[in-house]
C-alpha cells in the first residue's frame, strides 16, 4: 500500500473511532457468494491494513484444504462503512470493510471470487475498456407462519408498481436508508409483479464497485428485514406459479482512450458500435456455458420456464423482453453516454463477482474475435412455434443445473475465466447439489403416483 493510501486509511480509522466505532467486520465471500467475516476491535484495524488479518481458509466453501488453511484478509478501505444498524452512538459501534484474499506468500489467492472479477477488469483494462455494469436485484418479503418458521408467505397482495399502505412502503424505505448509509446510490425503489416482491435499483458503475455494492445490498437488506419481523430472500423461484426474481445486468464498455462509451454509436441501428455488438455476440455464444454461474441453483432453472419474463432463448432484442439480451431505450434528450446492453438471465442467488467475471470474459472474448451479432428477435419467442424457433437456429438455454453444469464444463473461456480453482470446487459443489435434489421424493411425486400405481 502507498503512503497516501496509509494515511488515507489512518485518517478514516481516526475519524470512525471519533464517532464511537469499536468494532470493524473484516467481509468476504465464498465461492458460493455468501458472505463470510472476521470481526476485529477498531484499535487493530491500522495493523490488519498494513499486515493483513490472518484466518483458517480450511472452513470455507471452495477455498483451501487443512494442510494450507492459512490465509489473510487484506482490507479494502474504498469500502470501509458503518454498519446503519450498529452505530457509532450505541455501545457496540460497528463497521466493515471488504477485504482481498492472499496466501501466505503474499499473493492473491486464486479461490478468491473479488480476485477473479479482479482479473476480467484487469483484463479489460489492458483492452483499453472499463466495464460497467447495474444490476436489477428483484427479491421476495415473507412473513413467518404460525410457528414462527420462515414460509413462502409474501407480506402483502401489490402488484407491480403498485403504491402499497401497508408495511411494504415502510421497509423499501429503511433498506433505501440503510444502503445510502454504505455509499450506495439508489436510484428507484419499487414493488414487483408477484405478491411480496420488490426491486431496489442503485447507481452504474465500474464492475468491482458494483459487485461489492450488490454483495452489501443483500447483506443490508435481509438485516433490515429482520428488523421489521420478515425475511428477504434472494431465492429465484420461491412460490410456483408467479414471477421469479432475476438479476437482469446492464453493461457496456467505456473506452479509455477516446474518453467516451465504447459501446454507443448514434447513426448505427439501435444505437449500437461495432465494440457492443462484439461484446453483446460474446455473451451470446457463451450462454450455455455460464449459465450455471448466472443461474447457480437447482431452483433457478423453475424461473428460466416460458411464460415469466425470464429467457429461454439465446436472442436478442429492444422491445422482447422474452430474449436473453435487451437493449434498454435511451430516453428523450439523454446522453448517448447511457447506451448499454441488459442480460436478463442471471438471478439474484449467484456469486455476483464470478457472474460479472463469467460475463465480462464472453463479452470480451466476443470483442477480441470481432465476432458478428446475428439480426435480432422482436417477436415473443413464446408464441412461435418450435418449427419456427428451428427455422431461425436459435439455441436455448440448459433447462436443469445438471445440464449447465455439463455445459459449463465444456467452455473454455469460462473455464479460463474462473481459474481451476473456483471451476473445480465450484463444480464439485453443484453436482453435489444436483446429485442431493434429483434423488429426493417429493411432495409432488407422492400426490401424483402413490395410489395411481
Amino acid at each position: 500500500m502507498v503512503l497516501a493510501e496509509t494515511s488515507d486509511a489512518i485518517d478514516r480509522i481516526e475519524a470512525a473511532r471519533a464517532t464511537g466505532i469499536r468494532f470493524v467486520q473484516l467481509q468476504f465471500t465464498d465461492i458460493l457468494g455468501v458472505v463470510k467475516a472476521v470481526t476485529i476491535p477498531i484499535h487493530r484495524l491500522e495493523d490488519s491494513v498494513a499486515h493483513g488479518t490472518w484466518f483458517d481458509g480450511s472452513s470455507i466453501e471452495g477455498f483451501t484444504r487443512i494442510a494450507e488453511s492459512d490465509q489473510y484478509l487484506q482490507p479494502d478501505m474504498s469500502t470501509f462503512n458503518e454498519i446503519p444498524w450498529q452505530p457509532g452512538s450505541g455501545p457496540r459501534g460497528t463497521a466493515r470493510v471488504i477485504c482481498d484474499v492472499f496466501t501466505p506468500r503474499g499473493e492473491p489467492f486464486a479461490g478468491d471470487p473479488r480476485y477473479v472479477l479482479r482479473r476480467q477488469v484487469e483484463r479489460a483494462r489492458r483492452l483499453g475498456y472499463i466495464v460497467n455494469t447495474g444490476p436489477e436485484l428483484e427479491f421476495f418479503l415473507f412473513r413467518r407462519d404460525d410457528d414462527g418458521r420462515i414460509a413462502p408467505l409474501p407480506h402483502d397482495e401489490a402488484g407491480y408498481f403498485d403504491f402499497s399502505t401497508d408495511l411494504a412502503q415502510e421497509v423499501r424505505q429503511d433498506m433505501v436508508d440503510a444502503l445510502e448509509a454504505f455509499g450506495i446510490s439508489v436510484e428507484a425503489a419499487h414493488h414487483e409483479v408477484a405478491e411480496g416482491q420488490h426491486e431496489i435499483d442503485f447507481e452504474y458503475a465500474d464492475a468491482l464497485k458494483t459487485a461489492d455494492n450488490a454483495i452489501t445490498f443483500k447483506f443490508a437488506l435481509k438485516a433490515v428485514a429482520q428488523q421489521h419481523g420478515l425475511y428477504a430472500t434472494f431465492m429465484p423461484k420461491p412460490i410456483h406459479g408467479i414471477n421469479g426474481s432475476g438479476m437482469h445486468t446492464h453493461q457496456s464498455l467505456y473506452s479509455i482512450a477516446e474518453g467516451r462509451n465504447a459501446f454507443a454509436e448514434p447513426t448505427a441501428p439501435y444505437g449500437l458500435s461495432d465494440v457492443a455488438k462484439s461484446y453483446m455476440a460474446g455473451i451470446l455464444a457463451h450462454a450455455r456455458g455460464m449459465i450455471a454461474v448466472l443461474a447457480p441453483l437447482v431452483n433457478s432453472y423453475k424461473r428460466l420456464v416460458p411464460g415469466y419474463e425470464a429467457p429461454t432463448y439465446i436472442t436478442w432484442g429492444r422491445t422482447n423482453r422474452s430474449a436473453l439480451i435487451r437493449v434498454p431505450m435511451i430516453s428523450p434528450g439523454k446522453s448517448i453516454e447511457g447506451t448499454r446492453c441488459e442480460v436478463r438471465c442471471p438471478d439474484p442467488s449467484s456469486n455476483t463477482y464470478l457472474a460479472f467475471a463469467a460475463m465480462i470474459a464472453a463479452g470480451l472474448d466476443g470483442v477480441e474475435r470481432g465476432l458478428t451479432l446475428h439480426d435480432p428477435v422482436e417477436e415473443s419467442l413464446f408464441e412461435m412455434d418450435a418449427a419456427r424457433i428451428a427455422e431461425k437456429g436459435i439455441r436455448e438455454l440448459p433447462g436443469t443445473l445438471g445440464q449447465a453444469i455439463d455445459e459449463l464444463e465444456k467452455d473454455p473461456v469460462i473455464v479460463e475465466a474462473l481459474g481451476d480453482h473456483v471451476l473445480s470446487h465450484y463444480v464439485s459443489a453443484k453436482r453435489a447439489e444436483w446429485d442431493e435434489y434429483r434423488t429426493q421424493v417429493t411432495q409432488w411425486e407422492l400426490d401424483r403416483y402413490l395410489e395411481a400405481f
